[in-house]
């Protein structure tokens, strides 16, 4: 250290000549404070100026993998590129229901739910996923019986993403879900059930967002624009659903490089 810097920065325990007992050991426990601080000193005065750390070289030769996408969304088929004025209303009314939901919050927590609704725990990954989407979306049956009534077998469509099971979850629990359906969508078709839970889940989303939800929902915004660039039979609802999400990531999270250029 220069002479200057000792002006700068004193000492923390600034420790004098101290007298000592002829029987000081410093390799025992210190009895007093004197004997503390001079073997803390006879300590530091011992470790080497520059310490060079020990590597195996072998631990070395399998690189580490980690994926990151840095890119942004696909571009949507030629057509069907949303115009900015439809984002810019879209953002509008996400908006305004984002603020109902926080204004009525508390009201729809404290309705019942009926009695074959049963929330899973926020860990039940499997369990959101058929209680989101139904066992025929997750278990991706096509075939239906004729005598199914789907219309009130939630357990078979999956539970809508009603107000007063969404007021009902926390940041924590929607990051979580919102985490569970991306992953699930990752690999599958997108349904208008997971649809709706996507904006709803959105919508529930606090800002400034946490790290974890901003990695997630760009995420998501990237999947949509790969999922429509695949879309071949050019489905127009499919894709403004698809338009939807990749808007609200982009225009209202402030997550601009995803989004699409107005046509």
């Amino acid at each position: 250290m220069e002479p200057g810097m000792e002006e700068l920065m004193p000492r923390l325990l600034p420790v004098g000549d101290c007298d000592l007992a002829e029987d000081f050991d410093p390799t025992v426990p210190p009895r007093t404070p004197q004997e503390y601080l001079k073997r803390v000193q006879i300590e530091a005065a011992r470790c080497p100026d520059v310490v060079v750390a020990q590597i195996d070289p072998r631990k070395l030769k399998k690189k580490p993998t980690v994926n990151i996408s840095i890119s942004g969304c696909q571009p949507a088929p030629e057509g069907y590129s949303p115009t900015l004025k439809w984002q810019q209303q879209q953002v509008a009314n996400f908006s305004a229901v984002r603020q109902s939901l926080n204004k009525h919050r508390n009201h729809w927590r404290s309705q019942h739910l009926d009695s074959n609704v049963t929330m899973p725990k926020s860990e039940d990954e499997e369990g959101w996923k058929k209680f989101c989407l139904g066992e025929r979306v997750y278990s991706e049956i096509d075939a239906l019986s004729d005598n199914e009534n789907l219309g009130i077998d939630y357990i078979k469509v999956g539970f809508p993403p009603l107000l007063s099971i969404v007021s009902r979850m926390n940041q924590a629990t929607v990051t979580s879900v919102l985490e569970y359906l991306i992953s699930w969508f990752g690999e599958k078709k997108f349904t208008p059930e997971l649809g709706r839970w996507l904006y709803a889940l959105l919508a529930c989303l606090e800002k400034p967002l946490l790290p974890e939800a901003h990695s997630l929902i760009r995420q998501l915004a990237r999947r949509c624009s790969e999922v429509r660039a695949l879309e071949e039979s050019k489905n127009e609802e499919q894709i403004s659903a698809l338009n939807l999400i990749i808007c609200l990531v982009s225009r209202y999270f402030d997550q601009r490089d995803l989004a699409d250029e107005p046509s």
